[in-house]
């Protein structure tokens, strides 16, 4: 059975930093282009981030370059998302996702999502 658990969100105020994990289980996260994804209220889903199977990148979106960093640890098949410098405008609950294919850069379909781990960011 396929799992992706994110885990590390919570209420923080503006420039303060948080990790994000995503435990994952089966499925070798190593064999899968993987992504960070999130969804603010009212709106759809935005892409973060990503990490290629073949283990390129990872890329990310223009308004978290700088401040967020994806990396996964194969051995532990688990994603993280660190985040620092956070905004206001970050607030949204954060997924971490399997790729099933890119439509265009930045654009994807997933197959396989967590049940989201939600951020808020307020003074």
């Amino acid at each position: 059975e396929v799992q992706l658990v994110e885990s590390g969100g919570g209420l923080v105020q503006p420039g303060d930093s948080l990790r994000l994990s995503c435990a994952v289980s089966g499925f070798d996260i190593g064999k899968h282009s993987m992504s960070w994804v999130r969804q603010a209220p009212g709106k759809g889903l935005e892409w973060l981030s990503a990490i290629t199977s073949g283990g390129a990148g990872p890329f990310y979106v223009t308004s978290v370059m700088g401040r967020f960093t994806m990396s996964r640890d194969i051995a532990k098949n688990t994603l993280y998302l660190q985040m620092d410098s956070l905004k206001p405008e970050d607030t949204a609950v954060y997924y971490c996702a399997r790729v099933y294919r890119m439509i265009v850069a930045g654009t994807y379909e997933y197959d396989h999502r967590g049940q989201g781990t939600q951020v808020t960011v307020s003074s």
